[in-house]
């Protein structure tokens, strides 16, 4: 629901800041008074194509605001999120466009930064134009498909449809990337096969060429290390029985002093014990660094030529790896997609023709789904045209025909069908049938949408339907059955409808009069003021009898107002 509008300096507007509710909204006013430019600002904010004639004289933009109330499921929150702005649940969402002088424009939702198509996008679910001119909503032949889909309720069928066409469009992109493996040369084939001897000759490994690196390495080493270990080893031998000779000397000594002493020896016996004690811990360490060093140099003798191998298999490696420009873990990976690769162009052939079964299986099942589809097409657009056809002689169109245009066509196929869906009337008898856009005009159109609007009946919570000067060139009992159709459509939400209508004006839940009056500085201003009571009587008896009202018009406003729809 449109709940307010406010605009600044558009086209002879300053300043105006309008306040709307739910129910059917009439706008009445003279001829002149600003009725389109009112319309034509909520166009702006909603998103429509600019004009920088837009703009009021003298000043440097034009500001269109439009404040709108969204239920729970409104498409407008889908495209919200799409777009990453931020609106709160219970929140109102606020469109505002800034046009300037040199017909440059911005827009803002809920003062966050948007570009024009998004806001066009969320125009298009938030109000839908019916006027002589407007070629949006029912007037646009691209939505008459999904007004007759929504009319005809065929969710399932139309799921089914777009689940096949999903299921072709998979099948097709695997025969197509068959094909193309197929046009590879012989050239690459035999790429491919001495790619793959080569890394069937060297059988790399994952982690192989770390273990490599690392060997290599140790094996550089080894011969300085050994030579080191020798010396170390040298060393702990010394002349003469080394180290070991003069610990067990020092032992046998020591044995010989406690023989002399006894048990006795007061202080001198504890120290020899302690000195005892470490001389065979140190004995016990040094064999244990004698066994120490007799395995490490056992580990450094290599076996002759193995670093030259460890050398050449690295380097083997790390050359492969460059050549195909992957890392060395990645070489046995790469034998495997290089298979892969061999394998579907030298047995390509049954492959394409397993693959070119499933396309025509898959187009099968697609072509079962769209057939149904469109034959429930053809069943709802001869109901949507019985149901129009029963609304158009109360609106004084008795002699007009309409129609459901549906033609099938392969290269329109596509998720939802193949079907192209056009609205067609034929406005005299006789007269042949045309583009429902093309043929109708003036109030005629406007007209037409209304018994569209009517016989679709649909769920537009939240949608916000305008009617401009649908009841043109009609009165009495047509005007009448103008207004309750308006009324009928109002009930599920909001309808606002520019009227010259005294009729429709008299069945409005909330009634607004545009007035244009002189700004006191030679120029003219247009202003947008709420009718109750006495006020509204007055502006309907105005529409009833033209700038001189009397009585009668005034009683005849009185019984108009008082008729229930």
């Amino acid at each position: 629901m449109l709940l307010s509008l406010s605009i600044r300096n558009v086209v002879l507007i300053d300043a105006l800041d309008a306040l709307f509710e739910g129910g059917l909204c009439a706008l009445t006013g003279e001829t002149g008074a600003g009725k389109s430019i009112l319309l034509g600002a909520l166009g702006l904010a909603a998103g429509e194509r600019a004009d920088r004639a837009q703009v009021r004289s003298g000043a440097e933009e034009a500001q269109a605001i439009a404040e709108f109330e969204l239920p729970a499921g409104h498409p407008a929150w889908a495209l919200l999120d799409e777009a990453g702005l931020v609106v709160e649940p219970g929140e109102p969402l606020i469109l505002r466009r800034r046009l300037g002088e040199d017909g440059r424009s911005r827009a803002h939702v809920n003062d966050q930064a948007a570009s024009i198509g998004l806001l066009r996008s969320l125009g298009d679910v938030l109000v839908e134009v019916h006027g002589q001119h407007d070629g949006r909503g029912l007037m646009d032949p691209k939505s008459h498909r999904g007004y007759l889909d929504s009319f005809a309720g065929h969710d399932d069928k139309l799921a089914a449809c777009r689940e096949t066409w999903r299921a072709l469009a998979g099948a097709r992109r695997q025969y197509d990337a068959l094909i193309a493996a197929n046009q590879a040369s012989d050239s690459e084939q035999e790429f491919l096969r001495h790619a793959l001897e080569e890394l069937d000759r060297l059988d790399p490994r994952p982690g192989e060429e770390a273990e490599l690196a690392e060997e290599r390495q140790f094996l550089q080493g080894a011969e300085r290390a050994l030579g080191d270990l020798q010396d170390a080893q040298q060393a702990l031998a010394g002349e003469g029985g080394g180290l070991e000779a003069r610990l067990n000397a020092a032992l046998r000594g020591l044995e010989r002093v406690r023989d002399h002493i006894g048990t006795g020896g007061g202080d001198a016996g504890p120290a020899l014990e302690r000195a005892s004690t470490a001389i065979d811990r140190a004995l016990i360490e040094f064999a244990e660094a004698e066994d120490a060093l007799g395995d490490a140099a056992r580990a450094f003798e290599v076996e002759p030529g193995r670093l030259n191998e460890v050398e050449e298999r690295l380097f083997a490696l790390r050359a492969l790896s460059r050549k195909h420009h992957v890392a060395p873990d990645e070489l046995a990976e790469l034998h495997g997609r290089l298979t892969d690769q061999l394998d579907g162009i030298e047995n390509a052939a049954d492959r394409i023709a397993e693959a070119e079964k499933a396309v025509k299986a898959a187009r099968a099942r697609y072509d079962d789904a769209a057939h149904a589809l469109s034959r429930s097409r053809e069943t709802a657009g001869k109901a949507l045209a019985e149901a129009v056809a029963a609304e158009l002689p109360p609106l004084k169109m008795d002699k007009a025909r309409f129609r459901v245009s549906i033609t099938s066509d392969d290269d329109r196929a596509g998720p939802d069908g193949r079907d192209h869906v056009v609205f067609e009337v034929a406005t005299n008898p006789g007269s042949p049938f045309g583009a429902l856009d093309k043929i109708a005009s003036g109030g005629e159109l406007s007209r037409f949408g209304l018994a569209l609007k009517v016989a679709l009946a649909g769920d537009d919570a939240g949608l916000v339907l305008v009617f401009d000067e649908v009841d043109q060139g009609v009165g009495g009992a047509v005007a009448d059955a103008v207004g309750r159709r308006l009324k009928r459509l109002a009930a599920k939400g909001q309808t606002l409808v520019v009227t010259h209508s005294p009729q429709v004006a008299a069945l409005a839940d909330h009634h607004w009069q545009i007035v244009k009056s002189d700004d006191g500085k030679g120029g003219v201003r247009t202003t947008l003021v709420k009718l109750d009571g006495a006020a509204r009587r007055e502006e309907i008896a105005r529409m009833l009898s033209g700038a001189d009202i009397t009585d009668a018009a005034r009683a005849q406003a009185d019984a108009l107002m008082a008729v229930e729809a």
